[in-house]
């Protein structure tokens, strides 16, 4: 049967398959019903929102022997987050789910069953009437951990951007959204006990436009931040998706916006820390967290409010970034060279290592879980703490063998803040080209890992920095379609990279973009960007070549 699913299914029961067994299709009118049974109400509630908004339908709630119902149940048996939907008798359709997220997912497909109207918000022909004929689906994802990070740090995007990505991911399967919430550009979440983060540290001057190295400014004061309650909701709206939500607080580099507003935790002994702002500009900063007991003091009571507000059935883990820390200042220090003698460390290395221990342990007794960037095994990491694996798939594999939990983020091949073509028509075209086709032939499990370290990679995940992406458009154009074969990667049982079928993908993105056109994505088109999503002019850091495997 051909369904243009996106992500694709494990198993598709052909409707040739399955003998006479009576059973009808399924269509959706104005006398379908919803037969929630105890742990489906998430999706119940989202059905009806969204297929009742976009068909005009109230989709009552109905009895489970009721013809024309949509019936939803658990069914232990299945895995975790795996589902099956299929047509019953009585023009009714079923989704079983292993769990209340697997009666989602399965939502998510009966969704893309209905056709691309059943992606919009109010109903364009009116008395439509879709259906499905019958049917047997049976689905699970390859990995738990299916996630996109979105930096909201470089550029701010206001809480309603936050809340339709978080509906995006979930419209693809994918349940993990890594929240990048601070950087030297800006801090973007309140901390009552610190107001001065959000008075001071959510607001820059101006912007650099383009790549750092661009002669382009943006004068307008660029900044924002989501208030606590705007957190709760955030978090709220992920759960009832059935999406973790993992906040990124930076310690102990990327962190001058913070220093911006409370000085003393820089390196005051190397720089007058008073005349910092929020950075403007792009790259890797030397202005990073002195390592005393203030510093840890002030974050310690950071994270019990991230904490709060982030609790452990949302949040069971905790990223707290440590990636490109530059260590001139802690060379420079006679307080942090004091802190290397004082607990007999070789360098400093092993200081943003006892930096990183002091937190995970910290954390672990709240019953956290540490997670930072590959760079936090520099120095040696704590058996609990996990990584995200960003500057190749190296630091993946010998954290892996190691026994820790990992990410797999390789910039080379799912930063998707790098170019997805090499033609003059990108804007502010950033590091490799990385297409749609390149994508979905990325394997998040490198060839050579022992099967024991296999099983510590918790799945993978797509990166995308905002620095050139100012608002919601840009990100857009630089999340799609590519987020959509990386949802394929993330959740189908694909073959090796090579054998995978590309050409039946690009068949059933089609479809695929139409439900993105629904939606009201600004994606890249496939024949390349259109003139308003062109930035000519604004410089940009194409790398030519194809990307190390590192």
């Amino acid at each position: 049967m051909d369904m243009e699913l996106i992500p694709a299914p494990v198993h598709v029961v052909d409707s040739g398959d399955f003998g006479d067994e009576g059973r009808e299709g399924f269509r959706l009118d104005p006398s379908t019903t919803i037969a929630a049974t105890p742990g489906t109400e998430n999706t119940e509630r989202w059905l009806r929102a969204t297929l009742g908004a976009a068909f005009g339908l109230p989709l009552a709630p109905g009895g489970e022997d009721a013809a024309n119902t949509i019936r939803l149940r658990i069914e232990p048996a299945l895995e975790p987050e795996g589902y099956r939907l299929s047509t019953g008798t009585g023009r009714s359709i079923e989704i079983s789910g292993g769990s209340p997220a697997g009666v989602f997912w399965g939502a998510q497909t009966l969704r893309q069953l209905l056709g691309p109207e059943a992606f919009r918000r109010a109903p364009v022909s009116p008395g439509s009437r879709p259906s499905i004929p019958f049917t047997d689906i049976e689905d699970s994802p390859r990995f738990p951990w299916r996630g996109m990070m979105l930096d909201v740090a470089r550029h701010f995007l206001p809480k309603d951007d936050v809340l339709r990505y978080l509906d995006l991911l979930a419209a693809h399967k994918l349940n993990v959204f890594h929240f990048h919430l601070t950087d030297d550009q800006g801090w973007r979440i309140e901390i009552k006990r610190h107001p001065r983060l959000t008075e001071v540290g959510s607001w820059r001057s101006r912007t650099k436009h383009g790549h750092r190295a661009s002669e382009l400014w943006d004068e307008a004061p660029h900044g924002g931040y989501y208030t606590q309650d705007d957190i709760r909701e955030i978090v709220a709206y992920a759960a009832e998706r059935h999406i973790r939500v993992v906040p990124e607080i930076d310690i102990p580099g990327h962190s001058q916006a913070a220093i911006a507003a409370y000085p003393e935790l820089g390196n005051t002994d190397v720089i007058d820390t008073t005349t910092l702002s929020v950075w403007d500009t792009w790259g890797i900063n030397a202005n990073v967290l002195a390592p005393t007991d203030n510093t840890l003091r002030f974050f310690e009571g950071v994270l019990e409010e991230v904490l709060d507000l982030f609790p452990a059935a949302t949040s069971p883990f905790i990223h707290i970034g440590g990636d490109e820390c530059r260590k001139d200042q802690w060379k420079e220090s006679p307080a942090a060279q004091a802190r290397i003698e004082e607990f007999g460390l070789a360098n400093e290395d092993e200081l943003q290592s006892w930096v990183i221990r002091h937190f995970d342990t910290w954390l672990t007794a709240r019953g956290r879980r540490l997670i930072g960037w590959d760079e936090i095994l520099e120095g040696g990491l704590p058996a609990g703490a996990a990584v995200s694996s960003w500057r190749g798939y190296g630091g993946g594999i010998a954290a892996a063998e190691a026994g820790h939990d990992v990410v797999m983020c390789p910039e080379q091949h799912v930063y998707l803040d790098h170019r997805q073509d090499g033609g003059a028509e990108e804007p502010m075209p950033i590091g490799f080209v990385r297409t749609l086709e390149d994508v979905y032939r990325f394997e998040p499990v490198p060839p050579g890992l022992s099967e024991e370290a296999a099983r510590h990679i918790l799945g993978t995940q797509a990166n995308v920095w905002t620095e050139v992406m100012q608002n919601r458009a840009r990100v857009d154009y630089q999340v799609f379609p590519r987020l959509a074969a990386f949802a394929e990667v993330a959740w189908s049982p694909l073959p090796a990279s090579a054998e995978r079928d590309f050409t039946d993908f690009e068949r059933r993105m089609t479809t695929h973009y139409a439900r993105l056109d629904a939606l009201g994505v600004d994606y890249r088109p496939p024949n390349g960007p259109l003139p308003r999503q062109q930035r000519p002019g604004v410089l940009g850091r194409p790398l030519e070549g194809p990307p190390p495997n590192v």
